[in-house]
């Protein structure tokens, strides 16, 4: 399969694995790329020395092109795109902050840059920026999102009909059924992460993945909007927090009360009570944990026989 998203990163399927923080090391981001897709590392979860140490590593695990995703709010970024630049990493995902900031830097280094946006105006921003492509990712996606809760089926048509380079779509999409749906609606590729979270090679703690495939529809919420906005399994601490807001909370009483290494305490560290446990709407569909391999497999497969139907209807 060729098309501009394939072409760009020189892989075989429009697949990108979603660089999520405590889930994207090198074991699963080499594991996609040896399937045909995309594999990216997750930095946000990572000091310098720990990206360092997994670039390495899935150079050695893989021959085909990965990425590094780098959410721009997390301290040392200077640091982590030296190693980027040191280790001759190819692409780079940029997210949560102004893509003029590192874009012409990455690229006057020969690095592909692709932004992640959640609104018409973010996309039209990076792509002036002079990005090389861009993920809109829709409300429906694990972790931190947009404010506007704009969704996929609605973001990704509404982006293509302003920006020219190439589309990538994320937010609940974990089956070829989706892939083809939102590639229908404009996308070249899709980005997918929850259905990774899922799988043998995540470096997520076993009972994080063992919750993500019991949780059913309406099980997940997005909050802390004041903040950064995340969406959540309905655990313990999201009931804290909801409490919180009852009671007519602050900024900074949020703050204090998500304190440090929430993310790491859940999904790293597997603790389901106290811990933030990021993941999409999608994972209500999502039933088993498996190889990565498999699960890009399948989602071809199903692309693939959904695109026949559709064909012959």
């Amino acid at each position: 399969m060729q098309n501009r998203i394939t072409l760009l990163f020189n892989i075989k399927y429009p697949i990108i694995q979603g660089g999520m923080v405590w889930a994207s090391g090198w074991k699963l981001a080499s594991a996609v790329s040896n399937a045909g897709g995309l594999g990216v590392i997750g930095a946000g979860s990572m000091y310098p020395e720990v990206l360092r140490e997994h670039i390495l590593k899935c150079q050695k695990a893989t021959k085909n092109p990965f990425g590094v995703n780098i959410p721009m709010l997390y301290p040392d970024l200077d640091k982590l795109m030296d190693i980027i630049v040191a280790l001759r990493v190819k692409i780079v995902f940029t997210s949560a902050g102004n893509p003029k900031t590192w874009t012409a830097y990455l690229k006057e280094r020969g690095i592909i840059v692709v932004h992640v946006v959640s609104s018409v105006k973010f996309a039209l921003k990076a792509e002036n920026a002079g990005v090389d492509a861009i993920v809109a990712e829709g409300f429906e996606a694990g972790g931190h999102n947009g404010r506007d809760e704009t969704t996929t089926l609605t973001l990704i048509p509404s982006v293509k009909e302003k920006i020219k380079i190439p589309l990538i779509a994320a937010g609940g999409i974990a089956t070829g059924n989706a892939m083809l749906a939102t590639m229908v609606l404009g996308a070249d590729g899709v980005q997918v992460g929850s259905r990774f979270v899922a799988s043998e090679e995540a470096s997520s703690h076993q009972l994080f993945k063992n919750k993500v495939v019991e949780i059913g529809e309406g099980d997940t919420q997005l909050t802390l909007k004041e903040l950064a906005p995340v969406r959540l399994i309905k655990n313990k601490f999201y009931e804290d927090i909801q409490n919180l807001y009852k009671k007519g909370t602050t900024s900074e009483e949020l703050k204090h009360h998500l304190g440090r290494a929430r993310a790491k305490l859940g999904m790293f560290e597997g603790d389901l009570n106290e811990g933030e446990l990021e993941i999409g709407q999608v994972a209500s569909i999502i039933h088993d944990i498996k190889p990565a391999k498999l699960i890009v497999d399948d989602i071809m497969k199903e692309f693939k026989e959904a695109k026949n139907k559709i064909v012959n209807i």
